[in-house]
């Protein structure tokens, strides 16, 4: 299950707790988190979509001392 998935489970299942509530500002508070869960699904999909390779720069092509090439 990827980190998306995990938050997406999370949110259900706060909003099945917001609609058991039954005070208003607690069930306001559950859905604000479920909403806040979907948000972290969305941005955990797009980070895991990037595809980051990181290549050196300058490569040396002798050592500080002019020796032979590293």
């Amino acid at each position: 299950m990827t980190a998306a998935d995990q938050y997406r489970s999370l949110a259900a299942r706060l909003e099945a707790r917001a609609q058991a509530e039954q005070d208003p500002q607690l069930r306001a508070e559950w859905r604000h988190l479920a909403r806040s869960y979907l948000r972290l699904a969305e941005q955990a999909e797009r980070c895991g979509r990037i595809d980051v390779t990181y290549e050196p720069i300058l490569r040396p092509q002798q050592d500080d001392l002019g020796g032979e090439p590293a």
